[in-house]
């Protein structure tokens, strides 16, 4: 259901984006107001999301959007004398929606790569994880299959996740290409996996955990990779990265912090 609705909205919400393209209120355009008015505008800064990929960022049945990540930019931009508006994307294009101007930030679980960090900044880490792999209830998969390349995994395109087996199975030879499916979204992971499509899937674990609740799936097993999440930012915005780096040491220092955890089911 959350596909559905995320797709309608996504596609309302990229038709809102083509008429705030040129506007997004970065550092360098906080808008002023008419000439020696003297009056300056609440700065409003675009935040590009992943509206599938809960506990961080997701659609609700109602069409609202919420999530740790979303909570948390919402509470820094209150104290930080901004606004903010979400905005769900594909997630394999959104670095390039961002140097494009697009948007302002990226918010939504990102981790902080080499790669990554060589087109944009990133703020301080907010939180650690690691990637997990699920399997069918009715299948005899175990980590053992997995680490020997023996098995079909399925990967949301541009994930870490993805990153990982290519890097430690296919690159060494361990894991044929093929054996390697790339999706769109991580729904449609989820699905092919519950139909038995492929063997296994790769996911940051809490948004796998997610994902496959009241479904007959489990998780089989996890990688340490200690991955960092992130805001990912424009290499010029040096003032809204600094922005941002505060509201976050503000945000974890406070009551607020755990209150989201424990709400968001991370701690």
């Amino acid at each position: 259901m959350h596909s559905k609705i995320g797709g309608a909205l996504l596609v309302l919400v990229l038709a809102c984006a083509v008429c705030l393209a040129g506007c997004t209120g970065s550092e360098g355009s906080e808008t002023q107001g008419p000439e020696n008015s003297g009056v300056t505008e609440t700065p409003v800064y675009v935040v590009g999301v992943d509206g599938e990929y809960p506990p961080y960022s997701y659609i609700q049945k109602d069409g609202s959007i919420t999530g740790l990540d979303v909570e948390s930019i919402q509470w820094i931009a209150e104290q930080k004398g901004f606004e903010v508006t979400i905005q769900p994307m594909a997630w394999d294009g959104i670095i390039p929606a961002l140097q494009q101007g697009k948007i302002d930030m990226v918010y939504s679980g990102m981790t902080i790569t080499p790669e990554r960090q060589e087109q944009v900044n990133f703020s301080i880490p907010y939180l650690t994880i690691n990637q997990s792999f699920a399997v069918h209830d009715d299948s005899s998969v175990t980590m053992d299959d997995i680490m020997a390349g023996k098995v079909v995994i399925g990967a949301q395109r541009g994930t870490t996740g993805a990153f990982w087996v290519e890097e430690n199975l296919i690159a060494n030879g361990t894991m044929p290409k093929e054996n390697l499916k790339l999706y769109d979204s991580f729904p449609l992971v989820i699905t092919d996996l519950q139909n038995q499509r492929i063997d296994a899937s790769v996911y940051d674990r809490p948004p796998h955990m997610k994902a496959i609740e009241g479904k007959p799936l489990h998780i089989v097993g996890e990688i340490y990779t200690g991955e960092e999440y992130g805001v990912a930012i424009r290499k010029e915005d040096t003032g809204l990265l600094i922005t941002v780096n505060e509201g976050l040491a503000e945000l974890m220092a406070s009551p607020k912090w755990q209150e989201l955890l424990t709400k968001y089911e991370m701690d």
